[in-house]
């Protein structure tokens, strides 16, 4: 049913609960979430990198000068066009943007204090 994730190795496409896509350089990084499994204290994830596809534009047919630009890679677009329809993301504009960075801030916290957790439990067996 969900051939593009599938191929990415996704067994389950199911328990996906979100994804985030941003840029970095010339690639494209999609992280995808999955539903938190009883008795984990974080949901899973994984993240895929996808190169940024460049072309040559065309500016200004008189003198020739032509610019580069790089758009978003095609099977990404197809990944994007699944996880829509197994996530069914809210419109942006009705996010409250605060409220978003105040929860990515406070599941940021979590995680660098169950790292700094774990680093002293290896730490303590040394």
């Amino acid at each position: 049913m969900f051939p593009n994730l599938t191929g990415l190795g996704i067994q389950e496409p199911k328990q996906i609960e979100r994804y985030s896509l941003r840029q970095e350089a010339h690639k494209d990084i999609l992280k995808i979430y999955f539903r938190k499994q009883k008795g984990e204290l974080f949901a899973k994830s994984v993240k895929f990198k996808y190169p940024r596809q460049v072309k040559n534009v065309l500016v200004d047919s008189g003198s020739h000068q032509y610019k580069e630009v790089t758009e978003i890679n095609r099977n990404l677009t197809l990944v994007i066009d699944e996880l829509n329809i197994i996530t069914k993301p809210e419109k942006m504009a009705e996010v409250d943007v605060k409220s978003k960075i105040l929860k990515d801030l406070r599941h940021l916290e979590k995680v660098v204090a169950c790292k700094i957790a774990e680093i002293e439990a290896d730490l303590e067996k040394l």
